[in-house]
């Protein structure tokens, strides 16, 4: 399985860190927040890694390079020039590195202990399978809800920013900026999205105030 990190965002919340670095290269605990998903993503057993880049986009291949240094491969789809398409125009444009097969995406601006599963296969006719957390204070009415473990478009736990898609959840979606949910919720009326809750550690680092307690957490850990 292929894995895709979304790392073309503006990062307006973030500034003014973000006017001179992309989010995903701020540091947490002394690293850049994208070194840690794809450190996580290599000890997952992922080898094969899809990073869309945008705003300063130039700086991530150039901290990163090929990925040999985390024995994975690193490929970039480049929206330098249009923009950010948003996550799921961001998907569709990368598919031809993708594959046909499923794969899994990770927000690049969060932070997380879960296990990515290397190896994870779709239910039968599902067509995305997304890993919801607890609602965060700056979320606290949630994104989905979990009937079994159907995903529903009904508010009760936070979407973390982790899934696994088969590439048919994106056909017919057209070339240029669009966004995720709508692309969920048609498919959840289907019947055709799972889900689970994670419990985990998990943070969105939305604003300079989340980056700063990552950072001290961090610090009294290690």
């Amino acid at each position: 399985m292929k894995a895709m990190i979304l790392a073309a965002g503006l990062g307006t919340r973030m500034r003014p860190l973000t006017n001179v670095t992309p989010k995903p290269l701020l540091k947490v605990g002394g690293i850049p927040l994208i070194v840690w998903h794809i450190e996580r993503l290599a000890h997952d057993g992922f080898k094969e890694i899809v990073i869309n880049i945008a705003h300063l986009g130039y700086q991530i291949p150039e901290a990163l390079g090929d990925g040999l240094e985390w024995r994975v491969h690193i490929s970039y789809s480049d929206e330098q020039e249009e923009g950010s398409l948003e996550s799921a125009g961001g998907i569709v444009k990368a598919l031809p590195l993708l594959g046909n097969k499923p794969f899994l995406v990770v927000n690049g601006d969060i932070w997380t202990d879960y296990d990515f599963e290397y190896e994870k296969k779709l239910a039968d006719g599902a067509l995305a399978h997304l890993i919801l957390v607890p609602n965060p204070e700056h979320n606290p009415e949630g994104d989905f809800a979990l009937d079994g473990n159907l995903a529903v478009d009904s508010k009760q736990y936070t979407f973390s920013g982790i899934g696994y898609y088969s590439p048919k959840l994106f056909e017919g979606v057209p070339y240029g900026k669009s966004a995720l949910a709508p692309l969920l919720r048609k498919a959840m009326k289907e019947g055709k999205v799972t889900g689970e809750l994670f419990e985990g550690e998990w943070l969105d680092i939305g604003t300079p105030e989340r980056l700063e307690l990552l950072n001290a957490q961090l610090i009294n850990q290690y």
